[in-house]
């Protein structure tokens, strides 16, 4: 099987967990059923020592050229983005972009991903602390300025720092699956699935009292019983709070809705039995929560824009060597 080919690129003063966030979780080892190989790799505009945030130095040894025949490209927060990104930077990432690679924005270097127009007429993101330029900067570009990530034919960027793992996850979720996807985060010790609609930046007050850490046990109850008619009323009963300081906690510590909480969850799951399982899509739509087959295709129309079957097929035995169409604007 041919590897898929992920190209980083270094700069000086380069984020030094961003320039890592690609290769720990595409290059996850030992790698996971279903997860096929991956080859990263990094860039440099010029060949040779870059160094990082942090002080350190790493020797990179390829150039711009490493671009060529990457299936995906990856540009990690970028240092000035007050600044136009180079010309022999943006256009190498035009011509990947343009030969079918998956060209993606950590963070500010979704500022680079902008200054070589591929974000023109698209959907994006970037840290929220920079949100301000970006949108001055391109006027053009449909920009998502709360949410962790999103991705539009082919483009995809993020928020800062944590949510470049929800971004590289996403894109294994994307490519090969829920469950691979999934394998790869209990690996990473990491929370598996994290909507890219989700608040980017949530105030979170740290706890004064014992009853308001009892919400990621709430959190737990509630993944265990998706199949059941879940309500804000019963799971403020377990959190032992009282309906609105367990509605406020709750968008505190997650930025959703229980009810959109509970869809991405359900979402989640039926994905899961999907693609491992041999549940009917009637049984699969009574373990996940959506009571019938009717009420599961309408919240995959809406949020995956495809089926339950044709889900199925795509993924059920492996075979998503690359990004489904139907996944293509990926923040749904």
């Amino acid at each position: 099987m041919q590897p898929v080919r992920v190209a980083v690129l270094a700069i000086d003063g380069v984020s030094l967990f961003h320039l890592s966030v690609p290769g720990i979780v595409f290059g996850v080892q030992p790698p996971p059923t279903g997860l096929p190989p991956y080859e990263v790799g990094y860039c440099a505009t010029r060949p040779g020592r870059v160094r990082c945030d942090q002080g350190m130095a790493v020797d990179v040894p390829r150039g711009l050229d490493a671009m060529v025949g990457a299936d995906i490209v990856v540009v990690p927060a970028w240092n000035h983005p007050e600044r136009i990104a180079p010309l022999a930077l943006t256009d190498a990432l035009r011509q990947a972009h343009a030969r079918g690679a998956q060209v993606i924005g950590l963070c500010l270097g979704a500022f680079v991903l902008g200054d070589a127009g591929l974000l023109d007429g698209r959907s994006a993101t970037t840290h929220w602390a920079c949100r301000e330029l970006f949108a001055r900067r391109f006027p053009k570009t449909h920009f998502l300025p709360d949410v962790l990530y999103v991705g539009d034919d082919q483009v995809m960027t993020s928020a800062g720092t944590v949510a470049a793992i929800d971004c590289c996850l996403h894109i294994l979720r994307l490519r090969h699956g829920a469950d691979v996807a999934n394998r790869v985060a209990r690996l990473l010790v990491t929370p598996p699935h994290r909507q890219g609609g989700q608040a980017q930046y949530i105030e979170q007050p740290v706890p004064a009292l014992p009853s308001e850490t009892r919400l990621p046990g709430v959190l737990e109850w509630a993944r265990a019983h998706l199949s059941q008619p879940l309500s804000l009323d019963a799971m403020a009963d377990v959190a032992r709070m009282s309906r609105r300081t367990f509605t406020r906690r709750f968008r505190e510590a997650t930025g959703m809705t229980v009810n959109q909480w509970l869809s991405a969850e359900r979402i989640g799951r039926a994905q899961q039995l999907l693609e491992t399982s041999d549940m009917s899509i009637e049984q699969v739509a009574a373990e996940a929560g959506f009571g019938t087959s009717l009420s599961l295709r309408q919240h995959f129309a809406k949020q995956l824009l495809t089926s339950p079957s044709a889900y199925r097929r795509t993924f059920r035995h492996g075979r998503a060597g690359g990004e489904s169409r139907s996944y293509r604007r990926s923040i749904r």
